[in-house]
């Protein structure tokens, strides 16, 4: 994929989408980090089940440290790994509230010093929370920026490497969005919905299936 079809196929995303966003359900920094933190190998839908008991009842540092370790995974407990997901946060509550007023800081050191906090989930905080151009690369992004061409790797660095690198500055703030919604409804893992993906004629994909299967 050359400059110019990256660009196409960009702004085919932004004119389906003009103002996308996660799919996660946040009112506050605070919100989207907690949701994130608790995403990891669960779905979005499965959090958001979580959070909307968990948030009307606890949505700050200091509320969540009052549940304890037990009254927060009464919580989340519908979501894998919840006893070590309500560790990391009550751990990180605990530093927010003696390091950052109780605050999200938006800097990507102080948030990977944040238990259970690593590069992708502060690329997501730093982009939706406080309009960073940072990628998160999950494992949709990954195969996007692989399968299509726009951005190929042997890892997740390497593709976010690769796409900061690539994308026009334009549609920075927009493409983590734009890649992984596309990864997760259009382009997917076992097959690739092509005869529906409006970037099909410039996508570098040697499997291209144009015709839906019948019933579709």
């Amino acid at each position: 994929m050359n400059k110019e079809t990256r660009r196409i196929f960009y702004q085919r995303l932004a004119e389906l989408d003009p103002n996308p966003t996660t799919e996660l359900a946040y009112t506050t920094p605070f919100e989207l980090l907690t949701a994130v933190l608790l995403s990891a190998q669960a779905t979005d839908v499965g959090v958001n089940k979580a959070t909307r008991r968990l948030f009307p009842v606890a949505n700050t540092p200091a509320a969540i440290l009052a549940l304890g370790q037990e009254g927060l995974e009464s919580y989340i407990s519908s979501i894998g790994l919840y006893r070590s997901k309500a560790k990391h946060l009550l751990e990180t509550c605990r530093i927010l509230l003696e390091q950052h007023g109780g605050e999200v800081p938006a800097q990507r050191e102080a948030l990977e010093a944040l238990p259970g906090v690593g590069r992708k989930t502060a690329n997501v905080v730093l982009n939706t929370a406080f309009g960073h151009p940072t990628l998160a690369v999950d494992t949709h992004i990954f195969r996007v920026g692989n399968r299509t061409g726009l951005a190929p790797g042997k890892d997740v660095r390497a593709v976010e490497d690769k796409l900061l690198k690539v994308t026009p500055p334009e549609f920075l703030l927009n493409a983590h969005h734009w890649l992984i919604l596309h990864g997760r409804y259009v382009c997917k893992a076992l097959r690739p919905e092509c005869w529906r993906c409006v970037v099909n004629d410039v996508c570098d994909f040697k499997g291209k299936e144009l015709t839906p299967p019948k019933g579709r």
